[in-house]
């Protein structure tokens, strides 16, 4: 099983990339979240896999964080949501957004996700609920959501992810974002990577 791939990005698409590893072209399926996140074409990245095996295909899933590999493993345990649903949930929300979702019942909000019925959303909140807590080392506190904007969270996130505390990150983060308001996710990650390793 796959669960990790690091390589040179061939060819990025909005539902889909091609990594090359070793000279062999891996084709990983990805929502909007890891897209927006990614390097330019020629450049290196590094993926989260989750290995979709069927009877009759071998399909690739790739995520930038280990939550929204969670995430989606999550959903795709949940009765009638299958690989492509799961992706489009996680196109529709971040991984924070849909867990407050899910933990406060929020049925209509659920409901808006293309693919999500009544019936589906039910069952997201029926199965997930209790399950969602393997995430909270994954989410910004109810206070960082509101103190700080949407990117910098997330790049803490990726931190956290990577074994740093989120206080550490959290003010690594901030202080880089308010000397240079101009950066991308990936350069906030980068940045906050080298401010870390110096401390």
């Amino acid at each position: 099983m796959i669960a990790a791939l690091t390589g040179q990005l061939r060819r990025k698409a909005i539902d889909y990339l091609i990594v090359n590893v070793a000279g062999i072209g891996y084709q990983v399926y990805l929502p909007l979240s890891t897209y927006h996140g990614l390097p330019e074409e020629g450049e290196e990245v590094s993926l989260h896999i989750h290995t979709h095996l069927r009877e009759d295909s071998l399909s690739l899933f790739g995520f930038l964080t280990a939550a929204e590999k969670d995430m989606f493993q999550l959903l795709m345990a949940v009765s009638g949501i299958g690989p492509k649903l799961a992706l489009a949930v996680l196109s529709s929300f971040s991984v924070r957004d849909l867990a407050q979702a899910i933990q406060s019942s929020d049925d209509s909000k659920l409901c808006s996700i293309p693919g999500i019925g009544k019936k589906t959303a039910a069952r997201m909140v029926l199965e997930l609920k209790d399950r969602i807590k393997v995430l909270e080392p994954y989410l910004p506190s109810h206070a960082a959501t509101h103190d700080m904007p949407a990117d910098v969270n997330d790049a803490v996130s990726a931190l956290v992810n990577l074994g740093y505390k989120r206080t550490i990150a959290e003010e690594a983060l901030k202080r880089i974002r308010g000397n240079r308001s101009d950066l991308t996710l990936e350069e906030l990650i980068r940045e906050g990577l080298n401010v870390l390793i110096k401390r």
